[in-house]
């Protein structure tokens, strides 16, 4: 008897411990237990909030936006929760879980408070416009509280709620760490998530599914990598021949609205959407459709002209580019504006061999190319901000390529913590998303094919990004390290990257959960805690297994974290290397 009420103990102290994901700036919980069903009051800023499953915000206004987060807050805790036995020792969950016969204090009231007032900046932000604070209490007499500054901060506030909540073996729901109390804040203002929807298509329902797991993870962008010389699936209403020849196949598209639909749904979780069509690079696949403005389109052997096949960049100095371009972005952008507050406009991997086959041009020769480069960045950007967004690059426009941009662009960073410190020195703001440790897609193996002859050249077939990032790696990765002060501020945040070579419907949830979860909550807690000390993986690895299991409950197919074994217990040195 004795030994069951200290392993009892034991057990929903360790768990006090190893709860929230990415963890809270302060936690205090203790050993309580409350219930919580259906009949749970719910009031905003005094209101009462009739709650419902399946809530759908009407319009982007506070109180919708908080009450489509009620709704699947309350539903993730109530039909979507699971049974911890993971998380208990072996064979000890029906004796250390709470006594389900014993009188019961249920979760009465849910008070949600904010002192703040939304804007319009508030659902399409540049990175800071939002304060995306909370602070959580949940008292032993069963009511809790959430309070923020803006309607962001609730939905963060209110996924923390949810974390606190288990699945009973016999059916109802509790949470056994009562008395809680909260504050928090995120560490980056941007947290995102690179998705590449060119290399191969992703149904809406998979989009849906990965905005959802981003919100899950406090994250609060998604990165829409649209075309590439692969494949054009965006429909562009003014330029339909661009989907209709450049798709992979009839139907295989987005069409303007379900652009839309994506957007309203990630707003209504917090998530700003950034689409990116990449020029000059990256763009074959549009000589389909307008061979006119494309150079390069089949050049063989493509290993000379592009980093991947099939090769194709915007041609530099023929008249036809510029009323294409004209027409494209005057489609789509005021599309995009009422949704977001950036555009990304590419400029990676622009290969100058391609310029040799360029009518317009004629030579690889820098000295010829980067002038014509400037004057393609300069008059795309102000389109976008003729559109009244914000312009995003990739960092060869002004790292490789010695392209100026203006004070208000940001730099998106994945060569390396070189490049960052040499971008932030010239005062970039920049989001990292370091290859060598925030690229999903590497250390899975080659997806080119190797011919006999070539392959002793090719073996082991690795890809060129190996090794594997697995989240341990992505985990230690501190975006800031080794900056000054001055230029530390100027790195606004990161995402993790998602290139689709091999990816589909079928295998993103894996590739990207947990692993994209361990950055998340370097994004929102920062690498290192108040008192100076990097977070662990002892630390983080408890916690990080309890997610996994809650983003499976939740219908993501995340990876395996550790076996059973390591995780039962909840104690982080029983798989410790030694």
């Amino acid at each position: 008897m004795l030994s069951n009420v200290i392993l009892s103990f034991f057990l929903l102290t360790a768990t006090s411990v190893h709860a929230i994901w990415p963890i809270p700036t302060t936690v205090s919980t203790g050993n309580s237990t409350l219930w919580i069903g259906e009949h749970l009051a719910v009031t905003y800023n005094g209101d009462h909030i009739p709650w419902t499953r399946d809530y759908v915000a009407s319009k982007f206004t506070s109180k919708e936006i908080v009450k489509g987060g009620v709704s699947r807050a309350l539903k993730s805790i109530l039909d979507y929760n699971f049974v911890p036995w993971k998380l208990y020792p072996r064979m000890q969950l029906e004796k250390t879980e709470p006594q389900i016969w014993k009188p019961k204090t249920y979760v009465s009231c849910l008070d949600i408070i904010q002192n703040g007032t939304d804007t319009a900046k508030t659902f399409k932000p540049l990175a800071g416009d939002v304060d995306e604070s909370y602070s959580l209490t949940l008292g032993t007499d069963g009511k809790a509280k959430i309070t923020a500054v803006s309607s962001t901060g609730i939905l963060r506030g209110l996924e923390t709620f949810s974390q606190l909540f288990f699945e009973h073996s016999q059916g109802p729901i509790y949470t056994n760490l009562a008395p809680v109390q909260i504050t928090d804040a995120p560490e980056y203002d941007h947290r995102g998530l690179l998705l590449d929807v060119s290399r191969n298509y992703l149904p809406l329902d998979a989009i849906y599914r990965t905005i959802d797991a981003l919100s899950w993870n406090k994250m609060n962008r998604i990165h829409i990598h649209a075309t590439d010389s692969q494949s054009w699936p965006l429909e562009i209403p003014s330029l339909p021949e661009l989907h209709q020849k450049g798709a992979y196949a009839r139907g295989k598209t987005y069409s303007p609205t379900a652009v839309t639909a994506i957007q309203t749904y990630a707003i209504q979780r917090g998530i700003e959407v950034i689409f990116e069509i990449d020029s000059p690079g990256h763009f074959g696949v549009a000589a389909l459709s307008h061979p006119e403005i494309v150079t390069g389109w089949g050049a063989a052997p493509w290993s000379s002209y592009c980093a991947e096949p099939p090769c194709g960049q915007i041609r530099l100095n023929d008249s036809n580019v510029d009323p294409f371009l004209d027409e494209l972005m005057d489609d789509l952008l005021p599309r995009v504006a009422p949704y977001s507050a950036y555009f990304h406009t590419g400029g990676d991997e622009v290969n100058f061999n391609e310029y040799n086959l360029d009518p317009s041009v004629g030579t690889n020769n820098s000295a010829v190319v980067v002038p014509l480069l400037q004057s393609f960045i300069d008059k795309h950007h102000a389109r976008v901000r003729k559109a009244g967004l914000v312009p995003m690059v990739w960092e060869e426009i002004p790292a490789s390529y010695n392209v100026t941009v203006g004070d208000d662009v940001v730099i998106q960073s994945w060569l390396g913590d070189a490049a960052i410190n040499k971008l932030t020195a010239q005062g970039h703001k920049v989001i990292t998303s370091n290859y060598n440790y925030w690229y999903l897609d590497c250390g899975r193996g080659q997806w080119l094919n190797f011919a006999e002859d070539a392959f002793d050249e090719g073996f082991p077939f690795n890809d060129w990004c190996t090794p594997y990032k697995n989240w341990r790696l992505i985990y230690s990765y501190d975006p800031r390290g080794g900056l000054t002060d001055e230029q530390a501020e100027l790195v606004i945040g990161g995402e993790v990257g998602a290139w689709a070579e091999t990816i589909d419907e079928i295998n993103l949830d894996s590739i990207l959960w947990p692993r994209g979860s361990a950055a998340g909550e370097v994004l929102w807690s920062g690498r290192v805690d108040a008192a100076g000390e990097n977070r662990t993986q002892l630390d983080a690895a408890p916690r990080l297994a309890e997610f996994r299991e809650r983003l499976v409950a939740r219908g993501i197919n995340a990876e395996a974290v550790q076996m059973t074994y390591c995780t039962q217990g909840q104690d982080p040195h029983t798989c410790e290397f030694v």
